[in-house]
Order: structure tokens, then C-alpha cells, then sequence
């Protein structure tokens, strides 16, 4: 069994931005000699997120408004301690989680039709991303 770590670095631009990274792990994938197994993905940094949905324009809107309307930017008690107005940030994103494992087969992930693996930068300003591909299998 074979283990391997790769990483992507990204630029966002915050408040809830959204990037699809679904080719990125393809390609990471693609050039692995590991056929079949799972892929742990994850984001290092407490603003981020990791999950899949359809990643089409309509439903990136949604989101944002989700987050927007349920967990919106205002006065948070992290905001008192630190006064970098991110709280909301930090809930939104511990909300969805920092990492996703997902399985892989003759070297495709196994995702729905319409399923891709999107980031979301819920931190209010840009910001140097990275995420961490774990590759585990044969």
C-alpha cells in the first residue's frame, strides 16, 4: 500500500469564495502510480473548508446566501479577542469541516454526475491557500 502527499497552492479572494478544485485533484491523481484507494483532502487554516456539491453558478449564489443569512458578518466573540472581524469566518467554517475523504477507482475519483469537490474561503480578505492531497492505495 502506498501513501502519498501532494499539495495545491490557491489565491482567493475571501468572503465566501468558492473554487472548484475537482480537475486539480484529476491531475494530481493522473500522475500517481496508485490506481485505487482514497484521497484525503484538506485545507490548512481555520477559514477554510472542504466539501462537494454541483458547481455551477446558480448553487455557488445559493451557498454564499446560506452563509450569508445563517451565520452573517456582525459581532462575535472571537471578534473581541483578536479584532480581525473573522469570527464569522471560523463558524462557517468549522460548520463544514476542514477535510473530505473520498474514494478512487482506476484512477477517477467516484463522484457523481454532478458532484465537485469545492473549496470555500470563508475568511474576509484574500488569501494564499493551501490544500493537502493524502493519496492512499494500490
Amino acid at each position: 500500500m502506498a501513501v502519498v502527499t501532494k499539495y495545491l497552492k490557491i489565491k482567493t479572494k475571501g468572503n465566501a469564495d468558492i473554487i472548484n478544485v475537482t480537475e486539480d485533484v484529476a491531475g494530481i491523481l493522473s500522475s500517481l502510480s496508485i490506481d485505487s484507494g482514497i484521497v484525503t483532502i484538506s485545507v490548512i487554516g481555520s477559514t477554510g473548508a472542504l466539501t462537494t456539491c454541483e458547481f455551477e453558478p446558480g448553487l455557488v449564489q445559493d451557498l454564499q446566501d446560506l452563509f450569508d443569512r445563517y451565520i452573517p458578518e456582525g459581532h462575535y466573540h472571537h471578534d473581541e479577542t483578536w479584532h480581525d472581524g473573522n469570527g464569522h469566518s471560523h463558524l462557517r467554517a468549522s460548520l463544514v469541516g476542514p477535510s473530505l475523504t473520498l474514494p478512487f477507482n482506476s484512477k477517477k475519483v467516484l463522484l457523481g454526475t454532478w458532484q465537485q469537490i469545492i473549496f470555500l474561503d470563508f475568511d474576509n480578505r484574500s488569501r494564499d491557500r493551501e490544500i493537502v492531497f493524502q493519496f492512499i492505495g494500490e
